[in-house]
């Protein structure tokens, strides 16, 4: 009896503790809150949740490492980009610039230009799968991924502009932008 006993511990035990070492509790992501555009408060903006807190390559060097790491995408100049974004849109591109502006609500996005006014690229995340440090302004950056030119709603214009983006504007006076939506950034200290 003492037999069957331990081997039906034993049967439960190795069926159990594997499952349960194999499946730990993931967090669950929180709801991506609606913003209207009017809204200052970052819980109730469109930026969504912030993911994983840990980063997806080593931060300690002198370049901070977000995403997927860089696949060697042709090189585009940020001015020729800006000259003729139609020429590009569609393509994976690599790209270089100074951040000129960066979300500091969460790091959702990010503004490389040449200058302080003029046009810029606004940089996403594929996926909201990363987003970059607050404090990234200022420095330089390389970047890789897709580029698109996009309307934008008068809404998510001046919600860009509340958090200090420049938003351009058409011929017709609408706001439209180039973006690139990124596979891998890396942002240099």
């Amino acid at each position: 009896m003492k037999t069957s006993t331990l081997a039906i511990v034993a049967v439960f035990v190795a069926t159990s503790v594997p499952a349960l070492a194999a499946s730990p509790e993931a967090p669950v992501p929180a709801k991506a809150p609606q913003c209207s555009g009017q809204q200052k408060d970052s819980a109730e903006c469109h930026h969504g949740p912030a993911p994983s807190a840990l980063p997806t390559h080593d931060d300690s060097g002198p370049i901070i490492l977000r995403g997927e790491k860089l696949q060697g995408a042709p090189a585009v100049a940020l001015d020729e980009l800006l000259r003729a974004p139609a020429r590009h849109a569609g393509k994976t591109v690599r790209l270089e610039g100074r951040v000129r502006k960066a979300c500091e609500r969460k790091g959702c996005w990010m503004e490389l230009a040449a200058g302080d006014k003029g046009p810029g690229v606004r940089v996403t995340f594929k996926d909201y799968g990363f987003f970059v440090p607050l404090d990234s302004a200022g420095k330089r950056a390389r970047v890789e991924g897709v580029v698109q030119v996009a309307a934008l709603s008068e809404e998510r214009a001046h919600h860009y502009e509340s958090e200090g983006a420049t938003v351009p504007r058409g011929k017709d006076g609408k706001p439209e932008e180039v973006q690139l939506v990124a596979t891998g950034v890396e942002l240099f200290r």
